[in-house]
């Protein structure tokens, strides 16, 4: 990120100041597309598209009840709680080492990734990227707290009587082969809709390299399912590859002991959105061979819808021509900034 990471932090600085969400259960993603925007190449564009997505925000909630280290479980998925959570992260980052408040909480609220349509642990991913790409300032460990604090104000699990079953080996099978709820209401009504969700392909993985493979896998999967399934939900579908994208992006900064089960939750995640919002079948992908990853980051970019920009984000590091097609259908398929 060079030069622009001072751009980025003058970002965070102005967004610490709003609430994680708008408008009820809206989720603020500004802190995720302004880090997308800076990291390729277009610090010059942060503050413009932060002044126009800064008028639907809302500021900051208020404290409720104060989080304490003794009584956490009893705060954990309380709404009410948002400031009181933030509150919380910003001290533990303040007198701790940020990968040891990250490596204490992450398994703690690792089962409730589904949260807030799993948008807390992708600002996660995005905060991390930052902090172990290029260093730590007084923002990015603010805006690692604000994000652990979103995850855990949020913390929701999928339901507790799923039904276990066996998925296809190989992601791309196993995403096709799970089965669509009901595709009506929103996606907390979908998700408890759930009576079951396929196992990880192919069992556990035991050793840490082979689950990071595996979520390369998923990562890559999930990108290029969204080029033949984005009709389902153009703006939903895509946090079934951002979602995992977040938790791979995290894994450098957690102890390997972690990998694994870091694996299985981001399968529950994107599983759990390809489940609530999966068409009744496949359009023709979009031809490849088109435009390279620094043009399909800009025409996302001017575009400036933050789920066109973050999906464009994940399909670069995906890397691959099916990805970088399925980056444009989202700007095609999803309605511009306004």
């Amino acid at each position: 990120m060079g030069n622009d990471s001072g751009v980025l932090d003058e970002a965070l600085d102005r967004l610490h100041a709003t609430g994680p969400e708008f408008e009820g259960w809206l989720t603020n993603h500004a802190p995720m597309a302004v880090e997308a925007l800076a990291r390729h190449g277009r610090a010059d564009a942060v503050h413009t598209w932060l002044d126009r997505y800064r008028g639907r925000l809302d500021e900051a909630p208020r404290p409720y009840e104060r989080v304490t280290a003794a009584g956490w479980r009893e705060a954990l998925g309380d709404h009410r709680r948002l400031a009181d959570w933030t509150d919380f992260f910003l001290q533990e980052t303040a007198e701790q080492p940020w990968r040891a408040v990250l490596g204490l909480w992450w398994p703690r609220l690792l089962p409730g990734i589904s949260g807030a349509a799993t948008h807390p642990v992708i600002r996660i991913g995005h905060a991390v990227r930052t902090l172990l790409h290029d260093g730590e300032t007084a923002p990015r460990r603010a805006e690692l707290a604000h994000a652990l604090g979103y995850w855990a104000a949020r913390h929701a699990v999928l339901p507790e009587d799923l039904r276990p079953v066996r998925a296809p080996d190989g992601a791309p099978a196993a995403l096709d082969a799970v089965r669509p709820v009901r595709q009506e209401g929103g996606i907390r009504d979908r998700l408890a809709r759930l009576g079951e969700l396929p196992a990880w392909p192919g069992g556990t993985v035991p050793e840490p390299e082979a689950a990071r493979e595996r979520l390369v896998e998923l990562v890559r999967a999930a990108t290029h399912r969204y080029g033949t399934r984005a009709h389902g939900s153009p703006v939903m579908l895509v946090h079934a590859a951002t979602a995992p994208n977040a938790v791979l992006r995290t894994l450098p900064a957690l102890a390997p002991q972690l990998w694994e089960p870091s694996l299985r939750a981001a399968w529950a995640a994107a599983a759990a959105v390809t489940a609530a919002y999966t068409p009744d079948g496949p359009v023709r992908a979009r031809e490849v061979g088109g435009p390279g990853p620094e043009e399909v980051f800009a025409r996302a970019a001017e575009h400036g819808d933050e789920h066109a920009v973050k999906f464009a984000d994940t399909a670069l590091d995906v890397g691959d021509a099916p990805a970088l097609a399925a980056a444009l259908r989202a700007v095609e398929m999803i309605d511009p900034l306004g």
